[in-house]
């Protein structure tokens, strides 16, 4: 699946890789895989290196719910060589920007979930190059899911518009609803956007199986997120990098 980018997921809540469904934070619990026997994101990082997978994702919910980033876990990212990190810190304002600068991460990941506003967007490009930011539009049953009253439960449709005009070419449609469940199929919503943005779209949540994959990547998406089917198996990840 060269040109197709398939991404895994780690999410860290507690300093632990976390299985995440549906949205439901407070019910998440340590991961457990078919893959490995860790719930350690660094180990876990590795393993997923060994695999042959060269960019991860990772959603740092301890920043995104509690304003607690785990600065000492992005350290040893840096220790890892040949992996592209993608990650979710919870960016709310500007200035957050700057507290991840050392890090070197391959993108950081501007959530609709968190940001203040979508003037906070523009002031971030004023900052760091276009190609370093990819923003995630945050939904829960497809609608925007925002802790700003104005972002809230908008059409995703109408705020991807929004971004591309600010000069974000990069997306992440993620419906928190679909985490974790395996519900297969693309949403219609999803082909709409990607048929618009001019940029490249991103797809989290919901992946079944192999058929899925191979489906978005037959509708021209650029690469897909994936957790819960690789880790339980569904998906053997032999077939995703042939």
């Amino acid at each position: 699946m060269s040109d197709f980018y398939i991404i895994p997921v780690i999410d860290v809540l507690n300093s632990m890789a976390v299985h995440a469904i549906k949205g439901e934070r407070s019910r998440y619990k340590p991961l457990d895989s078919v893959l490995f026997d860790t719930h350690n994101p660094i180990k876990i990082i590795k393993s997923l290196k060994s695999m042959g997978f060269s960019k991860i994702y990772v959603a740092d919910l301890d920043a995104i719910l509690k304003k607690t980033p785990n600065f000492d876990l992005f350290k040893q990212f840096g220790s890892i060589p040949s992996v592209d990190i993608m990650l979710d810190p919870g960016i709310r304002k500007k200035d957050d920007i700057y507290k991840y600068f050392q890090f070197n991460f391959f993108k950081l990941i501007i959530g609709l979930e968190t940001i203040k506003n979508l003037k906070t967007i523009t002031k971030i490009l004023k900052i760091v190059q276009k190609n370093s930011v990819l923003v995630s539009i945050d939904m829960f049953q497809e609608k925007i899911k925002a802790e700003n009253k104005d972002l809230n439960n908008s059409d995703p449709r109408e705020i991807v518009m929004k971004l591309e005009k600010l000069g974000i070419s990069e997306i992440i449609l993620l419906d928190l609803f679909r985490v974790g469940q395996k519900m297969g199929g693309v949403p219609e919503l999803f082909k709409n956007i990607n048929k618009k943005f001019e940029g490249n779209v991103y797809i989290g949540g919901g992946v079944r199986n192999l058929n899925d994959i191979k489906e978005y990547k037959k509708l021209g998406f650029s690469g897909i997120l994936i957790g819960t089917a690789l880790y339980d198996g569904s998906v053997k990840y032999k077939d995703l990098l042939v």
